[in-house]
């Protein structure tokens, strides 16, 4: 007999003979009846094993969870007060006639209920067993089906699917690369991709105007709850195209994958400058269901005697911010928030507390009250618009620290206050970045990599190429980002000049991109692209705060795979035939 799968019954299949096998999610022993949930990935079909028939009772008897059985029976209606209309199968039951036990299971190391909390190691070295888990296949399942909609809606644009190489030469682009030793070649060495970056630009020299690619990227870096050292990107790339067109093909790819995946209508994606971004959020990637801003109070403490204000108030590489809640949080709370932006660099988080308006002098509460004049008072009150009841932080000091402290504040205060609504979806589309990051001892790095397409001219880029303004493009999602791209640099002039910026002389660049200066000069068309991390997409709409919980085996923190032990030593014969010596302490 053929098998039935779980998921297609319902009541139409009453009084029907079938065949079903599956995992047992429960078995019950009532009053000498047994009851078994059988379970086939979400599905489960409730089975009757009455005791008449003695030789399957008895197989029954010695069920446990989580066996793998197969039985064959009569479908028949289950008795009144006992349907779930929930389920598919809640009308219905299996009146077992045969049963086989296919797989025994030895006691699970932890229950696969949704109700008990498993620790996070347990779970990833049993990922096998953590992936039977309801929650874990519902996460999976859906992000199949997000592939899947991004697969359709390229393929449908006419974009051509192109796989690009795994085994690559090293470039730089913002982290550390995963090399392979190579034993034909010894001493030499291949790099993991971290994106197909010059694949992509490659194929469209070669005349593929419109490329995507489902692929996996590399990077040896520290890993968060959003990061992954191996992880799926989503590659798009177009010839003779504006940052326009890829963003409006772009957008409608994710408005159809959250149409599609679970029937959410995104309305129009919003836009706004970095600039305008890192002022009033401190990030360039800010959660917009989030109400609050970061206001600058610069020109009310230009002429402060208040030196902690007053400093930053007169310096053109810091920020003087306030940022304002309508909620009177304790000293303990605002303990708790002066050690939160300590992580960030901050050395410290001025406040007031608001207790009466009416009396400015006796109504506001802060050790930093003594050092402000009257007039300094009565501006921040009337610029801030401040209501009994409300609490201000103030971030002062160099700009990036102001920023990175203070955003994160604003996140964390829009969490701890309840003031972010969950179920709504807020996409932004972020432009105009710098060509460049300054870091505070002012050296330069790529803002997204070094073939970005500056908006300026090339002399701007020469003389001042801090304050050039890239074509780049990023889009956020309640406070992630899940993609970025840019226009690219097309002739070989602006990208020789963008790599001397970054410190890498003609010698160098020979070395690391020689291959891809000369492709540059045998007739390039405009071009540019954009990447979405497929994992941090899946993340979001799965609902999850983590995105090893949509990666079937994700590795830790530490970039570990509890499950299989790896990364982990190799013979000495092994290698010897890669002729590389091990200088590494043995780990204890």
């Amino acid at each position: 007999m053929e098998r039935t799968l779980i998921g297609s019954l319902d009541k139409n299949n009453l009084n029907q003979t079938i065949l079903v096998s599956g995992w047992v999610e429960n078995i019950r022993d009532h009053g000498g009846v047994i009851f078994i949930d059988l379970r086939e990935g979400l599905n489960i079909l409730q089975v009757v094993v009455e005791p008449q028939n003695k030789e399957i009772f008895n197989i029954a008897e010695s069920v446990r969870n989580e066996y793998v059985i197969s039985l064959t029976g009569l479908i028949s209606a289950r008795p009144e007060g006992t349907i779930n209309k929930k389920m598919n199968t809640g009308e219905i039951e299996l009146n077992s006639s045969s049963l086989e036990i296919l797989s025994k299971s030895k006691p699970m190391p932890f229950q696969l209920d949704e109700h008990i909390k498993v620790g996070e190691e347990t779970r990833l070295k049993y990922r096998y067993l953590d992936l039977r888990r309801s929650e874990m296949q519902k996460n999976i399942r859906l992000r199949s089906k997000i592939n899947s909609q991004i697969r359709s809606f390229l393929t449908n644009q006419d974009f051509i699917d192109i796989e690009t190489p795994m085994m690559t030469k090293a470039t730089p682009e913002g982290a550390r690369d995963f090399v392979i030793p190579s034993r034909v070649n010894q001493g030499s060495f291949y790099a993991l991709p971290q994106s197909p970056q010059l694949f992509k630009q490659l194929l469209m020299i070669s005349g593929f105007g419109k490329y995507f690619q489902v692929v996996r990227c590399f990077r040896d870096e520290d890993t968060r709850k959003d990061r992954q050292p191996e992880f799926t990107q989503v590659d798009i790339e177009m010839s003779f195209t504006s940052s326009q067109e890829i963003m409006d093909t772009a957008e409608e790819l994710i408005k159809s994958v959250y149409k599609n995946a679970i029937g959410v209508d995104l309305d129009k994606f919003s836009t706004l400058s970095y600039s305008e971004a890192i002022k009033k959020f401190g990030s360039d990637k800010p959660d917009l269901r989030n109400p609050l801003e970061l206001i600058d109070v610069k020109d009310v403490f230009i002429n402060s005697e208040f030196k902690v204000f007053g400093g930053p108030a007169n310096d053109i590489n810091s920020r003087l911010v306030a940022l304002k809640v309508s909620s009177p949080l304790t000293r303990k709370q605002i303990d708790e928030y002066t050690k939160f932006v300590g992580n960030y660099g901050a050395k410290g988080l001025a406040y007031i507390r608001v207790n009466d308006t009416k009396d400015l002098k006796e109504g506001l509460q802060s050790p930093i009250l003594k050092f402000l004049s009257d007039n300094e008072i009565n501006q921040i009150s009337s610029q801030l618009k401040l209501a009994s009841g409300d609490t201000v932080f103030f971030g002062a000091g160099h700009k990036k620290i102001v920023n990175e402290s203070m955003g994160a504040l604003r996140e964390k205060l829009g969490l701890d206050l309840n003031l972010i609504n969950e179920s709504e979806w807020s996409p932004v589309w972020i432009i105009d970045f710098p060509v460049f990051d300054e870091a505070i001892d002012g050296s330069l790095t790529p803002s997204h990599h070094p073939f970005t397409r500056t908006s300026n001219e090339l002399e701007i880029l020469e003389k001042d190429p801090a304050a050039a303004v890239a074509e780049a493009y990023d889009l956020v999602i309640n406070g992630y980002e899940i993609g970025g791209g840019s226009m690219r640099i097309h002739n070989s002039e602006e990208q020789r000049k963008v790599l001397s910026i970054l410190g890498i002389n003609e010698k160098e660049a020979e070395e690391k991109f020689g291959f891809f200066l000369e492709a540059l000069d045998y007739g390039c068309p405009p071009h540019g692209g954009i990447a979405f991390g497929l994992d941090r997409l899946a993340m979001l709409i799965c609902k999850e705060d983590s995105i090893r919980d949509v990666i079937a085996f994700p590795k830790t923190q530490s970039a570990y795979c509890l499950m299989t032990d790896a990364p982990c030593p190799i013979s000495d014969q092994e290698l010897k035939e890669l002729a590389i010596k091990n200088t590494s302490k043995p780990k204890e």
